[in-house]
């Protein structure tokens, strides 16, 4: 088995963190390459439901290696929080690994996320207020701490002090917010330095060591490709390279060693946060209701509603050229089965402009109507299917037409959240 960039082809809770979690065990090692405590993957297993923010999923299996890589941003509080809910259920973490060249979320980064959001009222972006964009800006200023840095209270110390140089005078005298002392912060790190030391690494050594030896790795993407900051709906979007670029520059993995790159699609669409969502449904819209109460769609990491849609092809499309997708993921689609047509939104119209692929203007994008066809629904729980050729008709049909407009074949079909509710199509 070769080594796969998994990445979500939506604007994030496609079902990522099933999918990683069900083919993990095919891999010798899980590597998390952006993001941080932001993203949120649900795993269903043994009939526990974990909610992983910073861990990687491959956590759940025996001899996996899960990787927190270079291109990650790390709460140490977060961790330490997954380490005693992981301690409660008997599950391992002794092989977790975090890179050294990760940075640090900082009790600043969390103030000043939330002061922004607060700030800018109406046009806010809908973070999840957990430090993150504060915390990549640091690290693009160059004023960022990395978690090698916790390791000696020196250099830690040094670092910290100039930067609340520039933090404290915004906390105070823009946000009118307290500042911070280098002793205060240091009283709550250094403690979580010393719980995580064994677990820090050079982890692009430690990567391509892996791939010398002949082990493989899964590289696992969190947000998705509309929320990539170059490629996804700016300003509304995260703050990292969450397209399959992102998993190399992360993990200091050369693209060579990648052999497939699998994008994760629900069946349907949702969003979380501000910013444009062509096909949403209306607030209080029936199906909309009827899709966020079926598919139980409220985030991981906030717990906020999301926002519900019909799926659209326009921008899977898009993800699959932006990644190089050679497989496809679909999840939910036992959720549509409460449904008696099945809308799919195949192009936009912007002022009687037919667009196939998302508009690289972002007024265009905002103006965007969809285009859809209607397929039958097929009315039947295929939650205990397990094989292809068992689905009803109008289910395959859908499959088929995805593919189709994605140009991608589709590999996975998830129709439940646990491990055993999957038909793997492709997928060897």
């Amino acid at each position: 088995m070769a080594s796969t960039i998994l990445v979500g082809t939506q604007w994030g809770d496609e079902g990522k963190g099933k999918v990683t979690d069900l083919i993990s065990g095919e891999y010798d090692v899980v590597c998390r390459c952006q993001g941080g405590a932001n993203a949120g993957h649900t795993v269903m297993a043994n009939g526990h439901k974990f909610g992983l923010h910073q861990i990687p999923s491959g956590v759940m299996y025996d001899g996996v290696v899960p990787v927190i890589g270079n291109g990650c941003i790390v709460d140490p509080s977060v961790v330490l929080e997954e380490f005693a809910t992981l301690d409660a259920q008997g599950v391992s973490y002794d092989n977790l690994k975090i890179s050294g060249n990760a940075h640090i979320v900082m009790p600043y980064h969390k103030d000043l996320d939330g002061a922004n959001e607060r700030r800018l009222g109406k046009n806010l972006i809908g973070t999840t207020r957990r430090g993150v964009g504060p915390c990549y800006s640091d690290k693009a200023a160059r004023i960022g701490l990395r978690m090698q840095d916790m390791l000696d209270e020196k250099i830690f110390r040094q670092k910290l002090e100039c930067a609340l140089l520039e933090k404290n005078p915004i906390l105070e005298k823009i946000y009118d917010m307290p500042g911070y002392t280098v002793d205060q912060i240091c009283e709550t790190y250094l403690p979580y330095a010393e719980r995580l030391r064994p677990y820090i690494i050079e982890s692009s050594r430690f990567l391509n060591e892996c791939i010398d030896e002949g082990k493989n790795i899964l590289f696992e993407g969190s947000q998705a490709t509309m929320l990539d900051i170059d490629f996804g709906t700016y300003p509304f979007v995260t703050s990292s390279n969450c397209t399959a670029g992102g998993a190399i520059t992360g993990s200091g993995v050369g693209p060579k060693h990648v052999d497939r790159v699998l994008g994760i699609a629900k069946a349907y669409l949702t969003r979380v946060g501000s910013g444009p969502f062509p096909t949403e449904l209306p607030q209080g819209d029936e199906i909309g209701e009827l899709l966020c109460e079926t598919g139980h769609e409220y985030g991981v990491t906030t717990g906020r509603k999301r926002r519900c849609g019909w799926y659209d092809a326009v921008i899977v499309n898009y993800a699959a050229r932006v990644n190089g997708l050679t497989d496809l993921a679909v999840t939910k689609l036992d959720v549509l089965g409460c449904l008696d047509t099945i809308k799919v939104c195949i192009a936009y119209d912007v002022d009687g402009v037919r667009y196939t692929t998302v508009p690289e203007h972002q007024s265009l994008f905002y103006d965007a109507k969809p285009v859809y066809i209607e397929l039958p629904g097929w009315k039947c729980d295929i939650s205990n299917v397990r094989s292809y050729t068992e689905l009803p008709r109008e289910a395959k049909d859908y499959i088929d037409l995805i593919e189709r407009l994605s140009g991608v074949r589709v590999s996975i079909i998830a129709v439940g959240p646990d491990r055993e509710q999957t038909i793997n199509r492709h997928w060897n």
